[in-house]
């Protein structure tokens, strides 16, 4: 018993020597990886400093710039030490905690995807320039104001002052319309007039009545008019012209103030705007005399 004790706490000594000299002689192996460890912080901050610079250029949405320098500086930390294992001579873990970060890659991208479907579709509608904050868009039935684009959603105030949020994966796989892009849109505006109007009169008077009113329009001329069909109570017709206006609230007034001075020309010239009467007549074909009803009932 006592041998075996002895043999026991031998190899346990020589355990603790071997362990010794290997710590000794691996010392500056654990300095240099400190040193790279150090150095790949301060670099990393260096660079996440940097990259939200070079970020803040082009994106003006926070949430990203942050998400992105943070990312920059991840890679940085972790490129420091796969170095300070590979100083250390731990090829074997290094080679082990790859496959594991891809196994665990993989499975969290199987789980999240998509949350980062979003994310990553939240990063290129932040680099896409023709999609700012501000702009005024229309995407998926809803139209409004761009008031934040994270890396989760898209966030649009509409008209009536309502929020929608929508997923940043739906805006990249959908058209969106972009009004604030141009300087100009056309105003359409369609009415109709009495049968017994003179056409050409109210034509000229339409042209007349939106050259006053918008100094964009030059003269009549630059006005668009056609009509368009004999309704069941006018003779209708589509009035084009240009604004400027960049978003979709400087139409709908445009197209108010239209509306209500080509109604006061109108009424000026005593021109008749139309609108649909129903007359319901009833003609009593029936004759019943009392008599028949009398002797319907005896019968009965």
């Amino acid at each position: 018993m006592k041998d075996q004790f002895n043999t026991a706490l031998g190899n346990l000594v020589d355990k603790l020597i071997g362990w010794f000299k290997a710590i000794i002689s691996n010392i500056p192996n654990f300095i240099l990886a400190i040193l790279v460890m150090v150095a790949a912080y301060f670099t990393a901050k260096y660079v996440s400093k940097l990259v939200k610079k070079l970020v803040a250029s082009r994106v003006e949405q926070k949430s990203i710039k942050n998400a992105i320098s943070r990312v920059s500086a991840v890679v940085v930390v972790a490129l420091g030490l796969f170095l300070a294992l590979g100083v250390l001579n731990l090829g074997k873990a290094l080679t082990s905690l790859l496959a594991g970060a891809g196994v665990v890659g993989l499975a969290i991208g199987l789980a999240l995807q998509g949350t980062l479907a979003n994310t990553f579709a939240g990063l290129i509608l932040s680099f896409r320039k023709k999609i700012q904050i501000g702009h005024w868009v229309e995407t998926t039935g809803f139209s409004g104001e761009v008031m934040d684009i994270n890396l989760k959603d898209f966030t649009l105030k509409e008209a009536d002052n309502n929020i929608v949020i929508i997923p940043n994966k739906t805006i990249l796989d959908n058209p969106l319309k972009n009004y604030s892009l141009t300087t100009r849109m056309r105003v359409f505006i369609e009415c109709g007039v009495g049968y017994e109007s003179d056409l050409e009169k109210v034509e000229q008077l339409t042209k007349e009545v939106i050259a006053k009113t918008f100094d964009q329009v030059e003269k009549p001329e630059d006005v668009e008019f056609y009509y368009t069909e004999f309704g069941g109570s006018s003779i209708n017709y589509l009035c084009r012209f240009w604004i400027d206006a960049e978003s979709m609230l400087e139409k709908l007034r445009a197209k108010t103030k239209a509306i209500i001075e080509i109604k006061k020309a109108y009424d000026k010239e005593n021109i008749n705007i139309p609108f649909p009467i129903r007359t319901l007549q009833f003609d009593n074909q029936l004759d019943v005399k009392t008599s028949d009803l009398k002797e319907t009932f005896s019968n009965n």
